[in-house]
């Protein structure tokens, strides 16, 4: 009986992406891709697995060790002429759906995820602190396909009616500006048999960390050196990743109010309870039973499954 296997159906590109690019990749053998939708964990994924690999407690730019592919605003060929020059293991990072990326067998995928209620906090809080600088990197860098990024809505209410209601792509319902932050998700669960597709949930980070590292580390294989896990996991918190916030993400004053400090906000959740309507919460609900199947609605609100 033949497996169904992930295959590239749709091309996104727009304010912030060019999925193209990925066709300038050539995989390793032991190359790790970290996908989120967006806001949900990509930082801290990438930053456990830079000290899993290298097996320090070092802080280092992800931007350098772990590049986003398909972010359109550096020239094409950047970020691949990047991880070409690398010489450790290498661990990308990428914000597209499964139908978007080209998927190789022989590539570790971790697939994270977080309640799109805390997704759309953490979004709110990154949107409204661009800058004039960030607007102008992302809408007047030649090669934008479609429209511009619009600005900011005035309330997080507005913002996220649009994100629970409208697509910025003609095959998507929601996650206007940007992308799917729901639909993303099913796009890998619908391949969650794969053994080279590990999913985390950001829950289970914040209940477990420790344990959550291990897990992530024998899945790529990687024996920690004695007594560094839980050094590790110290060093991964959120208060200890923010507070060497200039070191992981330098270089953001430009593009973010408040630079690095904003970029690595709270790393919480729950702080929607005191935000959402009960209309935004039918809204939530309405869209997740639209766009997820309903073991991968149940796994993204809440966290770990047996079979995830």
């Amino acid at each position: 009986m033949s497996v169904l296997m992930p295959e590239v159906k749709q091309v996104y590109q727009n304010h912030h992406l060019d999925s193209t690019r990925w066709e300038d990749y050539i995989p390793r053998s032991d190359d790790v891709i970290i996908a989120t939708s967006i806001r949900s964990g990509t930082t801290w994924l990438q930053t456990i697995v830079m000290h899993l690999i290298f097996q320090d407690l070092k802080p280092r730019s992800i931007g350098d060790f772990s590049p986003w592919i398909e972010f359109r605003p550096p020239p094409r060929g950047a970020k691949v002429k990047l991880i070409e020059a690398q010489e450790h293991r290498r661990f990308i990072k990428t914000h597209l759906p499964l139908d978007g990326l080209p998927y190789f067998p022989q590539v570790k995928y971790i697939v994270v995820g977080r309640d799109v209620r805390d997704v759309c906090m953490s979004l709110w809080n990154h949107y409204s602190n661009y800058t004039t600088t960030m607007y102008q990197l992302l809408n007047e860098t030649p090669g934008r396909v479609g429209p511009p990024l619009p600005p900011c809505p005035e309330t997080i209410n507005e913002f996220w009616r649009d994100l629970m209601t409208r697509g910025w792509f003609d095959w998507e319902n929601e996650g206007y500006p940007f992308w799917s932050i729901v639909r993303y998700i099913q796009t890998w669960w619908d391949f969650r048999y794969l053994d080279n597709i590990l999913f985390v949930h950001f829950n289970d980070l914040l209940q477990d960390l420790e344990e959550e590292i291990q897990r992530i580390a024998n899945y790529l294989n990687i024996k920690v050196a004695k007594g560094l896990l839980p050094q590790i996991a110290n060093a991964v918190t959120f208060k200890a990743v923010k507070q060497n916030a200039e070191h992981y993400e330098p270089g953001l004053e430009e593009k973010f109010e408040g630079g690095s400090q904003t970029f690595i906000y709270k790393g919480t959740n729950g702080r929607w309870r005191d935000v959402l309507t009960d209309d935004d919460l039918i809204l939530h609900k309405a869209t997740l039973a639209r766009e997820l199947s309903p073991d991968c609605a149940r796994w993204l609100e809440s966290g770990r499954l047996d079979d995830a």
